[in-house]
């Protein structure tokens, strides 16, 4: 047995925090480096000159498209190998990716840079999720998920901040070499300090089941008997179903809300930046985290809870986001997006939680693989495309506006994927019968 399936391995609280820290800080410098784009596009589209359909398709399907594709053997791998080292050698390649977009002289040696971006990326999602599930036992799942999902905001603060007043300094390339070259340093701190857990050791920590012990020890399961278990479920269906939906709403929102106040507003990219930076960054990290504190504390009265959280914050967020992009002035848009800003993260950590906690030990890499496929693929590579096709078809009769319309249909989409939330948490109140 390796050291990693080492059962007598004691982790302390403060080492299994610790960890939790470093991984956010990764997912924080992934999202960096994934969102820096959408504060830059406004830039990027003068500079190449290209098409509304273009910028979608950089900010979202190509990068999509291989980021989710090859999450899928990444995480088999992770499933059998080193979680850690695997999460070490992604930082370095996506973090030295993104500084080469700063050096691309055309589109297409931009979209290549973007796609290896993408690479880079899917080997650092699904072990993460998993090393937090083998850290945190179901009734602190949730939280530690959504405190891990607060580097999604992280990022996108950190991206747009960079990426808007550097570019008003010295120019959208400086942008992406300055956002990417830190990930270096920080591939080399997951390498160096993180240790890898123990293969269930929240399960075994919290329950005598000799089940579990017999779950760790066995053969991680080939790809289709996890996509075979993730389809027999209702709730599992359910649940990646509306975590794909609102993240299609979710992705075109923060790739296209920049270009929207530069565009629309004739607003610069550092103040756009810095205004979103807190909306998205900071306000998003409070919404999101307190999306896992909820499901975990409301799911103690009814097991339900652990998705209706996601169904109440977009009761919210829908109504005011669609205000917002019927808004005339910038500041009223702004004004009206605060909470949908706030809330659009919310299913991160519950979501993710019952993906984690519905599956056997060894299928939690590749299950968050094949959730995180479905969700990016769909969410983050046709999202941010629709709105830029939406606004190219549009533009004849609706001129700048267009990209106006290109946000509001993201609205039905988001709906869609609570009322999928909403059925998910009746079936897990039936599960608890």
């Amino acid at each position: 047995m390796s050291e990693a399936e080492d059962t007598g391995t004691l982790i302390t609280r403060r080492q299994r925090n610790y960890t939790l820290g470093v991984l956010v800080l990764v997912f924080t410098s992934s999202h960096i480096d994934r969102q820096i784009v959408a504060i830059l596009g406004q830039p990027i589209k003068e500079a190449l000159a290209i098409s509304d359909t273009q910028l979608g398709l950089l900010t979202g399907v190509m990068f999509a498209l291989f980021y989710a594709t090859l999450g899928m053997p990444m995480a088999m791998w992770a499933d059998r190998r080193n979680r850690r080292n695997l999460i070490a050698f992604s930082i370095a390649l996506w973090s030295g990716m993104t500084a080469l977009c700063g050096l691309a002289q055309n589109y297409a040696q931009l979209l290549v840079a973007r796609i290896g971006v993408g690479v880079g990326e899917a080997g650092s999602n699904p072990p993460s999720h998993s090393i937090i599930a083998d850290l945190y036992g179901p009734a602190e799942r949730a939280t530690a998920l959504a405190i891990f999902g607060t580097g999604v905001n992280a990022g996108i603060m950190l991206g747009f901040l960079i990426g808007g007043w550097v570019n008003e300094w010295l120019g959208w390339r400086w942008a992406f070499i300055i956002a990417g070259l830190p990930g270096l340093a920080i591939a080399l701190l997951v390498r160096l300090t993180v240790k890898e857990p123990p293969r269930g050791y929240s399960e075994r920590a919290t329950s005598d089941d000799s089940s579990t012990a017999d779950a760790v020890n066995s053969d991680a399961p080939p790809f289709w008997a996890v996509a075979r278990t993730m389809a027999s479920s209702a709730i599992l269906r359910n649940t990646v179903i509306g975590g794909t939906l609102v993240s299609f709403f979710g992705y075109a929102l923060v790739l296209w809300v920049p270009v929207y106040l530069v565009r629309v507003h004739e607003m610069g990219t550092g103040e756009v930046g810095t205004i979103l930076a807190l909306l998205v960054g900071l306000g998003g990290a409070v919404g999101t985290f307190f999306g896992g504190v909820m499901a975990d504390r409301l799911s103690a009265r009814h097991p339900g809870w652990r998705a209706w959280v996601v169904v109440a914050a977009y009761a919210i967020a829908l109504p005011m986001a669609t205000l917002a992009f019927l808004a005339d002035s910038a500041y009223a848009t702004i004004g009206l997006y605060v909470l949908p800003a706030m809330l659009a993260g919310a299913y991160i950590g519950p979501g993710f939680a019952i993906i984690q906690s519905h599956v056997p030990l060894r299928m939690r890499s590749v299950a968050a693989a094949i959730n995180l496929f479905i969700l990016n693929i769909i969410g983050l590579g046709i999202g941010p495309f629709s709105v830029g096709l939406i606004s190219d078809l549009t533009a004849d009769t609706a001129g700048v506006e267009s990209l106006r319309y290109g946000l509001l249909a993201m609205i039905p989409v988001g709906l869609w994927g609570a009322l999928h939330y909403l059925r998910a948490g009746i079936l897990l109140g039936r599960q608890a019968q």
